[in-house]
């Protein structure tokens, strides 16, 4: 056993951070947790099986991803219940951090079980801390929706933030997501995009979302991204009555609804509810 479990005399469930490239940056306790545990269950095993190779770890491993924890987390929360220690690590990072793994936690807190994190490395503290943009504090967005309302919301809050935002998205979406977040008032930010953290091409590279968004266009990156955007400055000027109608028909086509595209067009500019609410209906 590597700690007392939980309530009851089960089992505990160790969250464990794996490395998000360098496989240096694995701490000494998450390999003895692995040793130790009965089973590890991994985001996929033929990602994990050679890190867990190379320190030695021969505990078996187990799927646990987002196509099948309905259906895996009943028997697993069972076996923590009849007293066995289990690991939850995803293929890099943190897990739960746009990985699966909340439903397992939540599970097996209700059932009277201990959810233990054993911490390392984690890409969105990485990049924020390497960004040299604001940390004290921070909202953290993971991968925005595609398309849709859901994303226009996303995108019209990162707009009208006031501090620093870290979000998570796929190389060929880059140069798109940092054009859409420059149309919703975020052009003039300070913004960072690191690339490949911790691995051979690490790249940090800063300028403002609107430069940013120009250079990922004609230079599409490649390897896992996370975006840092600066907070907005409240005294900044709203823009002009053409761009307010454009960004209320690029919000509209988006999906959102009359009512919240002009609660997104205050929160992004400022401009008075019912000037808002009147352009969001010409739109």
């Amino acid at each position: 056993m590597v700690a007392d479990g939980g309530e009851r005399g089960t089992g505990t469930l160790y969250v464990v951070s794996t490395p998000i490239g360098n496989m240096g940056d694995f701490t000494f306790r998450a390999v003895e947790t692995l040793r130790a545990v009965s089973l590890v269950l991994a985001e996929d095993t033929r990602h994990s099986r050679p890190l867990l190779q190379r320190y030695d770890v021969h505990t078996p491993l187990a799927a646990y991803h987002e196509h099948n924890e309905a259906r895996a987390t009943p028997g697993i929360v069972a076996r923590l219940l009849a007293g066995e220690d289990l690991a939850l690590i995803s293929d890099a990072g943190t897990p739960l951090l746009s990985d699966p793994g909340a439903r397992l936690t939540e599970a097996a807190l209700e059932a009277g079980v201990r959810v233990v994190p054993v911490p390392g490395a984690s890409a969105l503290l990485a990049a924020l801390v390497a960004s040299g943009l604001p940390a004290e504090r921070f909202t953290f967005y993971g991968f925005l929706e595609r398309k849709g309302r859901a994303r226009g919301e996303a995108l019209a809050e990162i707009g009208a933030l006031r501090h620093t935002a870290v979000l998570y998205e796929a190389p060929p979406r880059v140069a798109d997501t940092l054009a859409e977040l420059a149309a919703a008032g975020a052009g003039e930010r300070r913004t960072v995009v690191a690339r490949e953290l911790t691995k051979q091409f690490e790249e940090v590279r800063r300028g403002t979302v609107a430069s940013l968004a120009a250079y990922y266009a004609e230079t599409p990156p490649r390897g896992e991204v996370v975006i840092v955007v600066a907070g907005g400055d409240a005294s900044s000027a709203a823009p002009d009555g053409d761009a307010l109608r454009n960004r209320a028909r690029e919000l509209r086509d988006q999906g959102m609804s009359t009512r919240d595209v002009a609660k997104a067009l205050a929160a992004e500019t400022g401009v008075g509810r019912n000037e808002a609410y009147r352009i969001a209906q010409e739109a």
